[in-house]
C-alpha cells in the first residue's frame, strides 16, 4: 500500500511542524508545500517535495491525499478552508471557538459539493480538550467542567495582534490564574467567569510613527480573543521579541469535577498537557487526523466532520487488530 500523499499550505510555525510531523509517520510522505510568497524564496527540509504558489494547488490535483491548512483563524482560514475542501480533503486547526459552526458550516458546503473529506478545529484546544471535555460531561452528568490554557503563547491571539495596523510583529501568553485552578481542583465547583480565569499578556513591536494607544485599544476590545479578559498590552523592540520570546512553550488542563450515586461521592477529572513547542505538538496532532481524513475518503465519506466524529482507531498507524491486543 502506497503512502499518504501530503500537501501543506502556508509554511510558518504550523507548516514547518507539520514537515516534520510527516517525517516521524513511516505510511507518510511531504509532496508539496504552497505558499503566497515567491517559491523561489522558500527552502523546505524534504528532499524531492515540491514548493509551488498557492494559486498553482490545481496543478498537483490527484496527486496529494490531504491537504494540511496551516492559516491563521482570523482572516486566513474562513477564506481558503471553504476553497480547498471544494478540491481536496483538507485537516485544518480552526481555532475561533465562537465561530467554529458557521466555519464548519462554510467547509461542509464545499467538501460535499466536492466530494472530499475534511476535518476541521483539529489539534489541542479545540481538538484533545475537546475529546476531554466530551469524554468526562458524558461520565459525571453532574458537575462543572473548566478549561485552564498556559501559561504560554497562543499562535491564534498572536497572529491576531499581527493584523492590527501599525504592528509590526506580536507575541501573546495566556496565563492561567492560580488561585481558580486550586479552587477547581478542590471539587467544590466554585462559579468562575472568563475573567476570573485567565489573564492574557501581549507583547508588541510597534511599526515606526503607529499609534500605540490605538494598537493597544485595539487589542483590549478584540471580539472573541481579548475583550472578556484582564488583558496587559507591552511595547518593547524587534530585538527584545527576539531575544525574550522566540520559543513557544504553551499546556493546560481540562478539570471535571462531579457527584455520583445516592451519597455524593465527588470525584475529578484531570487532563494535562505540557508543551515545549505549540507549533510542533499541533502539528503531529494535524497527522494523525490526516491518516483518518484519507481512510474516511477511501471508504466514500464526504463533508466536513469535527473530532467528535473520528473514531480513535482511525487516527493509529497499527491495525484494528494490533490495537485490541496491545492497548486495550
Amino acid at each position: 500500500m502506497g503512502k499518504i500523499r501530503i500537501g501543506i499550505v502556508g509554511y510558518g510555525n504550523i507548516g514547518r511542524g507539520v514537515e516534520q510531523a510527516v517525517a516521524r509517520n513511516e505510511d507518510m510522505e511531504l509532496k508539496a508545500v504552497f505558499t503566497r510568497r515567491d517559491p523561489a524564496d522558500v527552502a523546505v527540509k524534504t528532499q524531492g517535495a515540491a514548493v509551488k504558489h498557492f494559486d498553482d494547488m490545481m496543478s498537483m490535483k490527484g496527486e496529494i491525499d490531504v491537504m494540511v491548512l496551516c492559516g491563521g483563524s482570523a482572516t486566513d482560514l474562513p477564506v481558503i478552508g471553504p476553497e480547498v475542501a471544494a478540491n481536496f480533503n483538507t485537516i485544518d486547526s480552526f481555532d475561533t471557538h465562537a465561530k467554529i459552526p458557521e466555519y464548519f458550516a462554510n467547509v461542509d458546503k464545499s467538501a460535499k459539493e466536492g466530494g472530499n473529506v475534511s476535518i476541521i478545529s483539529v489539534g489541542w484546544d479545540p481538538g484533545m480538550f475537546s475529546l476531554n471535555r466530551l469524554y468526562a460531561e458524558s461520565i459525571l452528568v453532574q458537575g462543572s467542567t473548566y478549561t485552564f490554557w498556559g501559561k504560554g503563547v497562543s499562535q491564534g491571539h498572536s497572529d491576531a495582534i499581527r493584523r492590527i495596523k501599525g504592528v509590526k510583529n506580536a507575541i501573546q501568553y495566556t496565563v492561567p490564574v492560580e488561585e481558580a485552578i486550586k479552587q477547581v481542583r478542590s471539587g467544590n465547583e466554585p462559579k468562575l467567569t472568563t475573567r476570573d480565569k485567565h489573564l492574557r499578556e501581549c507583547y508588541v513591536v510597534a511599526e515606526d510613527g503607529a499609534d500605540r494607544e490605538a494598537i493597544e485599544q485595539a487589542v483590549k476590545t478584540m471580539p472573541n480573543y481579548f475583550d472578556e479578559y484582564d488583558t496587559t498590552v507591552t511595547f518593547i523592540t524587534e530585538e527584545e521579541l527576539k531575544a525574550d520570546h522566540s520559543k513557544m512553550p504553551h499546556g493546560g488542563f481540562v478539570i471535571r469535577s462531579g457527584e455520583t450515586g445516592c451519597e455524593g461521592n465527588k470525584h475529578v477529572i484531570e487532563y494535562s498537557l505540557k508543551l515545549d513547542s505549540n507549533p510542533e505538538f499541533t502539528a503531529s496532532v494535524l497527522i494523525s487526523y490526516a491518516r483518518a481524513a484519507y481512510r474516511l475518503s477511501k471508504a466514500g465519506e464526504s463533508g466536513a466532520k469535527s473530532v467528535f466524529d473520528i473514531a480513535p482507531a482511525l487516527l493509529s498507524q497499527k491495525t484494528p487488530e494490533e490495537l485490541r491486543a496491545q492497548m486495550l
